[in-house]
C-alpha cells in the first residue's frame, strides 16, 4: 500500500488491496494531492471528495445509508453515486472519482465530471417564494436542481441576501469568522440562476384566488405556486425604563453586527434568556473578554427542552468560563446601566441582549384564510389548506410521523430540508417530508448535537458521562427514544438518526 510522504495516507493511484476495505466501510486517502475516501457497498466501492461542503466535516468519520454518506457534524447527506447533495444543511455536491478494479486491487481514476442540471419538467407557470431564510434559499436552490426553469422570485424583509444564521451567534460574534462567511450563496448566483432577490420587500396581501400577492411599497407579483417561508421574530419584552438602544435580539446579520459594535467598548453585558441562543451569544461575548450575567426564570438553562441533568451540565459549563447566573428571575426595571431584577439585585451592564424565544410570523398566512394550527397548517407534502400553496421553515407546523402529533420546528436543518421538499412538491413530485428533526449547538469548545424531538418524556438515559463531555442522552416515552442529545459521540448521533428513520421507512432498515 503506497502511502504519501506528506499525508502519511494511501495514494488511491497506486492502488490499494480490494480485502482491506470491508464491505459498508471508508477510509481516507489522496490522489493527486486532493483528499478523498474509498467506500465499498457489497462488490462496488466508490470514490469521493473527503470534506462536507457545509463546514467541512471528515466524510470518512460518517456514517453509510443505503448508497448515501452522511456528515458526522451536521447530518448533510450525499449520494456515494454522484457527490449530489441530497440533504442540507449541505447544498453543493461533493466530487467523485471513477473507480476501476484490477484484481484484487482498487484503482481511482479520473474526476469524475459534475451531474448535469436536470432537464425542464412541467410545472407552476411562476413560483414565489415569501422569506428569505434557510427555507426559502433551499427551496429556490431546489428548484433550479430540480429543472424547473421558469420565473422565481424571492421576496425577503431582511436588508442582505440569505445568510448562514447559525454562524450568527456562534463563530461571527465570537470574532472568529469572516464577515465573507455568512451569505449562503454570491450575488452572482442569483444572477447566473435568475433567481429573481427582492430585499427590503415585505408581503402586505396574498390572494388566493387571483393567486398574487402584494407588496408594501404598491407592487404586485402573481404566482403559479407560492411557498411561505416567512420565519419568526424574536419575542420582544418590555422592560421599565430601558431605552431602544440597550436592548438588542438576534436575529439577522445587520443584530449580530450591531452586538458586534456594542461589544467593541462594552465590559459588561446582561443576556435574558438560558435559550440556545441567550447561551450561545454569551459564549461569544465571553471569548471577545466581556464579563456575561445570565438572567432567566428557569431553575437550570434549556431545562424544558433537555432536562434537568443536561441543564446543570450547561450551567457549569458556561459558568467555568466565567458567565454569571441569576436563575429563577427577571428583569424589573432598567436605569441607565443599573439593571434591577426582580429580587432586587442590582446589575451593571453596558446594554442588554434579549435571547427569549421566537413567535412565528402567521399574519399573512392568517388574513389570506389558510388553516393556523398555532402554525401554518401543512400536510404532509408541506402544502397548506388551499392547493399550490406551500409553507416550510419556522411558521410551518406538519404532521410528524416519528412522534404521530402536528409539531413545529425553529431550527435551522429543518427548515432548509423542508424548503428542499417543498420545491420537489411545487414540482409536482409527491414527496413527503418524514426527516428526523436535527440540530446542533456550539458552546465553547463543546458541540451539542440533538436529533428527534421530544416535547415531554417519562424518563432520561444517560449512557456515558456529562461531566466528561462524552454522552449520549436518550429522551424516552412510552418505551421509545423520541430524542437523542450526544456531546463528542458524532457517529452515535447519526446511528440514531438513521434508527429513527428506519422506524418509519422499513425500506431504509439496513444501516452500514
Amino acid at each position: 500500500m503506497a502511502e504519501t510522504p506528506e499525508t502519511n495516507k494511501p495514494d488511491f493511484r497506486n492502488g490499494f488491496p480490494i480485502h482491506d476495505l470491508g464491505d459498508g466501510s471508508m477510509i481516507s486517502g489522496q490522489a493527486d494531492g486532493e483528499e478523498l475516501v474509498l467506500v465499498r457497498r457489497g462488490d462496488e466501492v466508490f470514490a469521493f471528495g473527503a470534506h462536507c461542503t457545509h463546514y467541512g466535516g471528515p466524510l470518512a468519520e460518517g456514517l453509510i445509508v443505503d448508497d448515501t454518506v452522511r456528515c458526522p457534524w451536521h447530518h448533510a447527506c450525499f449520494s456515494l453515486r454522484n457527490g449530489e447533495a441530497l440533504r442540507a444543511p449541505a447544498l453543493d455536491p461533493v466530487p467523485c472519482w471513477r473507480v476501476e478494479r484490477l484484481g484484487d486491487r482498487i484503482f481511482v481514476r479520473e474526476k469524475v465530471s459534475p451531474s448535469a442540471p436536470k432537464r425542464g419538467t412541467e410545472a407552476p407557470s411562476s413560483v414565489v417564494i415569501v422569506g428569505g431564510g434557510a427555507a426559502g434559499l433551499a427551496a429556490a436552490d431546489m428548484l433550479r436542481r430540480e429543472g424547473y426553469d421558469g420565473p422565481l422570485t424571492i421576496v425577503s424583509a431582511d436588508a442582505s441576501p440569505p445568510v448562514d444564521r447559525p454562524i450568527l451567534s456562534k463563530d461571527y460574534l465570537a470574532g472568529t469568522a469572516q464577515e465573507d462567511w455568512i451569505p449562503l450563496r454570491p450575488s452572482d448566483y442569483y444572477r447566473d440562476r435568475r433567481i429573481n432577490l427582492l430585499l427590503h420587500s415585505r408581503v402586505s396581501s396574498l390572494d388566493t384566488k387571483r393567486r398574487r400577492i402584494a407588496l408594501e411599497n404598491g407592487e404586485g407579483l402573481e404566482f403559479g405556486a407560492l411557498l411561505l417561508a416567512t420565519g419568526a421574530d424574536p419575542v420582544r419584552l418590555p422592560i421599565e425604563g430601558a431605552a431602544d438602544s440597550q436592548l438588542h435580539y438576534l436575529r439577522t446579520f445587520a443584530d449580530s453586527k450591531a452586538i458586534i459594535a456594542k461589544a467593541a467598548s462594552a465590559k459588561r453585558v446582561v443576556v435574558v434568556g438560558a435559550s440556545f441562543i441567550g447561551l450561545e451569544v454569551a459564549a461569544s461575548l465571553r471569548a471577545r473578554g466581556i464579563l456575561v450575567d445570565v438572567v432567566a426564570p428557569e431553575s437550570q438553562p434549556l431545562e424544558r427542552v433537555m432536562g434537568a441533568e443536561v441543564g446543570l451540565f450547561i450551567r457549569k459549563l458556561h459558568e467555568g468560563h466565567g458567565v454569571t447566573f441569576h436563575l429563577g428571575e427577571t428583569v424589573s426595571r432598567v436605569n441607565g446601566r443599573t439593571v434591577t431584577l426582580t429580587d432586587g439585585t442590582h446589575l451593571d451592564a453596558d446594554f442588554i441582549v434579549l435571547g427569549v424565544g421566537v413567535r412565528p410570523l402567521l399574519i399573512l398566512a392568517e388574513q389570506a384564510g389558510l388553516a393556523i394550527d398555532r402554525g401554518i397548517k401543512v400536510n404532509e407534502y408541506l402544502e397548506t389548506s388551499v392547493a399550490g400553496i406551500f409553507a416550510a421553515g419556522d411558521s410551518a407546523r406538519w404532521p410528524d410521523p416519528h412522534t404521530g402529533e402536528r409539531i413545529r420546528v425553529e431550527h435551522w436543518v429543518v427548515a432548509e430540508r423542508q424548503g428542499q421538499v417543498a420545491a420537489k412538491n411545487i414540482l409536482g413530485r409527491r414527496e413527503k417530508f418524514d426527516s428526523v428533526p436535527f440540530f446542533w449547538s456550539q458552546h465553547y469548545d463543546v458541540a451539542i448535537n440533538y436529533v428527534g424531538h421530544a416535547e415531554k418524556w417519562e424518563a432520561i438515559e444517560i449512557d456515558g458521562s456529562l461531566d466528561a463531555r462524552d454522552c449520549a442522552v436518550a429522551y424516552k416515552k412510552g418505551g421509545r427514544t423520541f430524542a437523542i442529545v450526544t456531546i463528542s459521540r458524532d457517529l452515535q448521533s447519526l446511528h440514531a438518526e438513521a434508527a429513527m428513520e428506519a422506524e418509519i421507512r422499513p425500506q431504509r432498515q439496513e444501516v452500514a
